[in-house]
């Protein structure tokens, strides 16, 4: 066999026919988000509430900074530089995070900072996953009403009806269904361009919308209204954020080719043929997505946009499963269950607690807001805010990880960093209308992570202060193990802290005073990177005859199954028969306590938090039938 030319495949690894599948994925995957964007946000900037009169010149105005916030924001910030910060090869909130820590691991407060900083930006994900369902299948259904207005009492049923649907169905995972996202979501955008460009044709004046000089002046037009402006023309840019956080799935490059090859050009096409449907019939501003179509088009661009804005809420659920398990294994959640919906791609997973609490969410958001404008609103702080976190963690990652020079690095950071805020600034306004509803789940979902970490900080702490060395230990067993009885078998013993006894091993000799022939002291550690290859996996030390001190490493993205890492030891000389191994796991029962640990509300909520956690056993893929759970009282 040949190797390929260098010719044949692209830099990035990919040959030519994967790149061409990726590049299809990324394009349903990626930028249905953003897709949908058309469907609400040029009939947004014209509310009353924005200011901006529907006139000639505010048109223009309107459509031509819409395009250069794609630009800017997107092309320029998200394809061409976050793209680069890749944590060997993913991407995220979380993977950024991670990547920041370890660029200022010597500096530990300023590390500890960051890590807060980029959990907060991740809580501000959920509220995005509430609120993206909610709008993009609102306003894609609101189509019913251009067709009759008699329709429009169907509109919050039917909405509310798919939701239910689409959250029911994810226990079956989206194989099927994610094998259609790309060829629908390129119909979807060659429709956009389509009908951008059929309008156009009949006002090619609004082409005046590509000079940014029209931006310029309908910025600095506005006055204090220059902030609603930019919170209505901020929902143009939602979903940027998952350029960076699919860029595991799919690769950097097919990003990029999607962005650059279908989706800018379709988008930026259809927002100017919205504003030359609006300079020839102001009366179009009702919804001037659906009059873009012919009356006879009405009901298959219902359709199509319906199953435009079910894809882009796919995407954003599917990543909320992604950024929980993410989320667990860096410490800031308790254990979950997580379902493999796919036998083939170990991404594709399913969190029961995490559809059903999104669900519920969304259900809400819908029954309150009750219409794509109202929920407008709400959209867009969570984003930006996002958006503002990332740019301060990437300037550490290109400072200090990537040693750029300091003007380089800080005047890239202050650019972006001046467009966040004004975003920021302009979907702050809309606070009291919505705004604080992602805000406020952000917070209490912080609430939580934070209490999670600092809790199981104190626990560790607890056990270490109330257990054993485990070393003098295990010597004083060795010398002193004549009245013990010994099975032949296994027995792997879990523990957080490797330098204490595990209570599961004080237990099982003060009640059934026996030991195994072959004891693993086993520690799980979680890596700041996505990925652990096999041969880092076992780090193998042995300790006293009989006993030996095993750390499975894996990274935040990694399935952690423990019975398949332990069978790496064969290669340390270390044989671990899966048949004829028992684990022992310690459940810890938490006892809160006055003290200067935390408040005792939050440390009750973590006592809570625990005792709900799910199983251990099944988390790190042990057998039913070999795990043995012994509890334990710790006080923090």
């Amino acid at each position: 066999m040949t190797s390929p030319t260098p010719a044949a495949t692209p830099h990035d690894g990919h040959p030519p026919q994967a790149l061409a599948a990726l590049t299809l994925g990324a394009i349903g995957v990626v930028y249905g988000d953003i897709g949908t964007s058309p469907l609400y946000t040029v009939k947004e900037v014209f509310l009353p509430a924005t200011g901006v009169g529907l006139v000639p010149a505010n048109v223009i105005g309107a459509v031509s900074t819409i395009l250069w916030a794609l630009m800017l924001v997107v092309s320029l910030k998200y394809v061409l530089l976050i793209l680069r910060a890749d944590n060997r090869g993913e991407g995220g909130g979380l993977a950024l995070t991670a990547l920041a820590a370890q660029a200022v691991r010597e500096r530990p407060r300023l590390r500890g900072a960051l890590l807060l900083l980029g959990v907060f930006g991740a809580t501000l994900f959920y509220g995005d996953s509430i609120i993206t369902p909610a709008v993009s299948v609102m306003g894609a259904i609101e189509g019913l009403e251009v067709i009759t207005p008699t329709l429009k009492p169907l509109v919050l049923p039917l909405s509310l009806a798919i939701l239910v649907v689409l959250f029911v169905i994810q226990r079956f995972g989206t194989a099927v269904v994610g094998r259609l996202f790309g060829p629908v979501i390129t119909l979807w955008f060659l429709v956009l361009a389509g009908m951008g460009l059929w309008h156009i044709w009949q006002q090619p004046g609004i082409l005046a919308a590509l000079n940014p000089v029209h931006a310029w002046h309908f910025l600095t037009e506005r006055g204090w209204h220059l902030f609603a402006a930019v919170g209505a023309i901020v929902l143009a840019l939602t979903g940027a954020e998952a350029l960076y956080a699919d860029m595991g799935h799919f690769g950097a490059r097919p990003i990029r080719l999607a962005w650059t090859g279908l989706v800018l050009p379709a988008l930026a096409l259809n927002y100017m043929g919205q504003g030359a449907l609006l300079l020839r019939d102001p009366g179009a501003i009702e919804n001037p997505f659906y009059r873009l179509f012919p009356s006879s088009w009405l009901i298959p661009a219902v359709v199509l946009a319906a199953l435009a804005a079910v894809i882009a809420s796919q995407a954003v659920i599917s990543g909320a499963y992604s950024m929980t398990k993410q989320a667990i294994q860096l410490g800031f959640l308790p254990r979950m269950e997580v379902r493999n919906t796919s036998a083939r791609e170990a991404g594709q997973i399913y969190m029961p607690g995490v559809n059903w609490a999104l669900l519920a969410g969304v259900l809400a958001a819908v029954l309150y807001f009750g219409s794509s404008s109202a929920l407008a609103g709400a959209y867009g702080i969570a984003v930006t805010l996002t958006m503002m976190i990332t740019t301060v963690l990437t300037f550490f990652v290109v400072r200090h990880g990537w040693g750029l020079p300091a003007p380089v690095a800080y005047g890239a950071t202050l650019f972006f960093l001046a467009l966040d805020a004004l975003l920021v600034a302009g979907c702050a306004i809309k606070f009291l209308d919505g705004g604080w509803f992602p805000l406020v789940m952000g917070g209490l979902l912080f609430l939580v992570m934070s209490t999670w970490a600092r809790g199981r900080q104190l626990l560790m702490e607890g056990i270490q202060r109330d257990g054993l060395a485990l070393l003098p230990f295990l010597q004083g067993i060795a010398g002193s193990d004549a009245g013990i009885h010994r099975a032949s078998r296994t027995a792997v013993y879990a523990v957080a802290n490797p330098d204490t006894v595990p209570q599961a091993l004080l237990h099982n000799l003060k009640h059934n005073q026996v030991l195994h022939e072959q004891n693993l002291i086993l520690t799980v550690v979680y890596a700041e990177r996505p990925h652990v290859p096999d041969a880092e996996r076992v780090v193998l030390a042995p300790l006293v005859p009989g006993f030996w001190r095993v750390t499975l490493h894996f990274g935040f993205m990694d399935v952690p199954d423990v019975p398949a890492a332990l069978t790496l030891c064969a290669a340390q000389g270390l044989e671990v028969p899966p048949f004829e191994t028992s684990y022992f796991l310690s459940r810890e029962t938490v006892i809160p306590t006055p003290g200067s640990g935390m408040a005792n509300w939050r440390e009750r909520l973590f006592a809570t938090l625990s005792r709900n956690a799910g199983s251990a056993a099944e988390y790190f893929r042990l057998p039913d039938n070999a795990v043995v759970e012994l509890g334990t009282r710790v006080q923090i």
